[in-house]
């Protein structure tokens, strides 16, 4: 198949750092890696587009209704947020809607495929999310155990929980709290002013840019996941593509990704929990070896070559070349 015009809808705005506007201009690359031309838009923009990829269901549901609508016959794959999954499709309208409407659905970890209603369920495909580390590494600071919180604030990261059980740590614990991410939400903001104000082990540094995260993350001993809702984690990905051992809430979006038996879990919300966790990853090597090595052993999912080949099978799937090399539409397959 040729080069083709894919046009990928996401509600995060340019310049934003969170995890629909990373995946979205990561698939554009590796898209146009595959020869493709490809644009990311906030919402339809271009209806000559020969493949739209709307990501999130409900926030673009508007976009896929008018592609379809405007071209009825061209193909739309309608990737699935945590939001949706977990949140919208049992109840919103929007959400089902684009579901309907998709010729094909991806999502981030093959245990959301199980929420997805039955008789769409055979258009799913897992592609997992890739990244590539940081060709340099920054040196491990010596004289503490630097944990590395990646995500912003907003209700659904439970942004203040790693704050709270770095309070229960043991006196002489090294452990040091470095927090990545934008304030979403003025309370939130608020309350880990409060909380890091009189707290010398967590540090919040706000938003950076990607590569300046990513470093931080490479150069980190634990990386420390706490959302109660999530797809499929960007962070849990770089954390594997990384080398750098996860402990994380015990939530479907990162069961999908680490397994089942993985053994760095507490429950959501779970304070003393993750303090345990964090204890023991400090003060216990072996445990802390056993998490390094199950990392290890997952790092293959969050490979470049991998995502890259998986959206260029689905996009094979979906389009088609005819002998004038225009796109035409194809009748669905399975593709789970």
């Amino acid at each position: 198949m040729g080069s083709i015009r894919i046009e990928i809808v996401t509600p995060a705005p340019r310049g934003t750092r969170n995890g629909n506007r990373v995946t979205a201009v990561r698939w554009a690359q590796l898209l146009r890696e595959l020869g493709h031309h490809v644009s990311v838009v906030r919402a339809l923009r271009s209806p000559s587009a020969d493949v739209l990829v709307a990501l999130h269901a409900r926030h673009s549901g508007e976009s896929v209704r008018r592609y379809r609508s405007l071209r009825p016959d061209a193909p739309i794959i309608v990737a699935l947020t945590g939001t949706d999954i977990y949140s919208d499709l049992p109840n919103d309208a929007v959400a089902r809607r684009s579901l309907a409407i998709a010729d094909a659905l991806v999502v981030l970890q093959p245990l959301a495929l199980d929420l997805v209603p039955d008789e769409h369920r055979r258009k799913g495909r897992v592609i997992f999310q890739s990244c590539r580390p940081p060709a340099r590494r920054q040196r491990r600071r010596v004289k503490v155990f630097e944990v590395c919180v990646l995500g912003n604030l907003r209700a659904e990261k439970d942004p203040l929980l790693c704050v709270r059980a770095s309070r229960l740590l043991p006196p002489e614990s090294r452990i040091e709290v470095t927090h990545i991410g934008a304030a979403l939400d003025d309370a939130l903001r608020n309350a880990m002013l409060t909380e890091v104000e009189t707290n010398p082990r967590y540090h919040w540094v706000g938003p950076l840019s990607h590569a300046r995260a990513l470093g931080m993350l490479a150069r980190a001993r634990v990386l420390v996941h706490t959302s109660v809702l999530e797809g499929g984690a960007n962070a849990i990905m770089e954390a594997l593509a990384c080398g750098v051992p996860v402990l994380s809430s015990h939530i479907p979006g990162s069961v999908g990704i680490l397994g089942a038996d993985y053994p760095g879990y507490f429950e959501p919300g779970d304070p003393a929990g993750l303090a345990g966790l964090l204890t023991r990853a400090e003060s216990d090597s072996a445990f802390h070896a056993t998490l390094a090595e199950r990392v290890r052993i997952l790092a293959p999912l969050a490979d470049p070559d991998r995502e890259r080949a998986a959206w260029s099978a689905l996009i094979d799937e979906v389009v088609l070349a005819d002998k004038k090399g225009e796109v035409t539409w194809k009748p669905h397959r399975k593709i789970g």
